[in-house]
């Protein structure tokens, strides 16, 4: 069966996204409990490592779209499945916290190069009918990245952790290859004459922009510590693996997004992420011994953290439906600060707080925010109608 453009670039951003955001962003903290045994480093030194991983991530964000002006919208995706294959690779050989670092920064960076671009991909070579499709496609790729990372993980049970980061860098070769094959190349998009000034951006997304600070941190906390949180219980070995596929197919539901957004309006629902990833965070800190707290935490936070993704797009749209890329990657690098200092502010706070109390505190922090959001409702859909993700 012949695939149409959309389907063949939906399934080459799947890929491609699966790895860079499920698997290579996200696997550190996976695999934190055996590094930190087998290197035998520090809680603070582990926290700065993670904040690496995203400052990677931003680093990428901030050259894609140089890149793609000067080359095209496919070359930050090529750039990005490279920067996943050689990262995990390191990741997979380090003896040292240098290499490790390096290795977490070029996986970390593999997301930021490969997120907007997909979006300009979509637009200038589907036909419109098609990529809402397209886009829903490549959306739940994170999800199925997360799910093989689940599967990955067992890996890391029979043998070592290490194994789990020589999956991820053949996994990133394949999308790679995949990407390569069925992205037509494009030439860059021609420079647009901007109607509003950085000043009246800003202003424009203060709602948009708090929420990032405030959604990236409580994920990666999560995401940086739940295993090692898993791993301090009396928990089967294969509760961690369980925790990142569950995580994975429950946030399939981010699909609907669009749904949600349009009938009580993005502020609330980010809100109701926030709420939601807040909870899963409570249940981690508060019940990390228990399979059914954890199984139920999982699932919670795989709903919250895919919609609430989802909904950055689609609130940034709504309010500024001009310059929606834009908005959109601003948003994210906003957030992607939030995420670099996160893990460092925790490592540093754990050896004289705990992991438990520090994930309740988490949790308090962004079930607040959550509740703030919902409160505050959204403001008047944008007079253009429904945004174009």
């Amino acid at each position: 069966m012949k695939l149409s453009e959309g389907g063949r670039i939906g399934l080459a951003g799947a890929a491609v996204v699966g790895v860079a955001f499920g698997m290579a962003r996200y696997a550190y903290g996976l695999t934190l409990p055996n590094i930190r045994e087998d290197l035998g480093l520090s809680e603070l030194v582990l926290g700065i490592i993670a904040s690496t991983t995203f400052a990677g991530y931003l680093a990428g964000l901030l050259l894609a779209g140089p890149l793609a002006a000067r080359h095209g919208s496919r070359a930050p995706t090529t750039v990005g499945g490279a920067s996943g294959v050689l990262g995990a690779v390191i990741v997979a050989f380090a003896q040292s916290p240098g290499l490790l670092a390096a290795g977490v920064v070029l996986a970390g960076s593999a997301g930021g190069w490969v997120w907007a671009p997909y979006s300009d991909i979509v637009t200038r070579a589907v036909p419109l009918r098609q990529q809402p499709r397209a886009l829903a496609i490549i959306t739940t790729g994170t999800s199925g990245g997360l799910v093989l990372l689940g599967g990955l993980a067992v890996l890391a049970v029979l043998g070592s952790w290490r194994l789990i980061w020589v999956g991820i860098a053949l996994a990133a070769v394949a999308a790679a290859l995949v990407n390569l094959r069925l992205v037509p190349k494009t030439r860059p998009a021609p420079r647009a004459n901007n109607q509003y000034g950085a000043s009246s951006l800003f202003a424009a997304l203060r709602g948009p922009g708090a929420y990032s600070v405030a959604y990236f941190a409580a994920v990666v906390i999560y995401f940086t510590y739940a295993a090692d949180a898993l791993n301090s219980g009396a928990l089967p070995a294969g509760a961690v693996p369980a925790l990142y596929a569950a995580i994975g197919l429950c946030g399939v539901v981010g699909v609907a997004t669009g749904n949600f957004a349009h009938r009580m309006g993005s502020s609330r629902v980010a809100g109701l992420s926030l709420g939601a990833v807040g909870v899963a965070l409570a249940l981690l800190g508060l019940a990390s011994d228990s399979l059914t707290a954890t199984a139920v935490s999982a699932c919670i936070f795989g709903a919250g953290y895919m919609t609430g993704s989802a909904v950055l797009a689609i609130w940034t749209a709504e309010l500024v439906p001009e310059r929606a890329g834009e908005a959109f990657t601003a948003c994210l690098i906003v957030g992607a600060l939030s995420s670099v200092a996160a893990p460092a502010l925790a490592g540093a706070m754990i050896p004289g707080l705990g992991l438990g109390p520090l994930l309740i505190f988490a949790a308090v922090a962004s079930l607040l925010s959550g509740i703030a959001l919902v409160l505050r409702g959204s403001p008047q859909r944008a007079a253009v109608g429904e945004p174009r993700l």
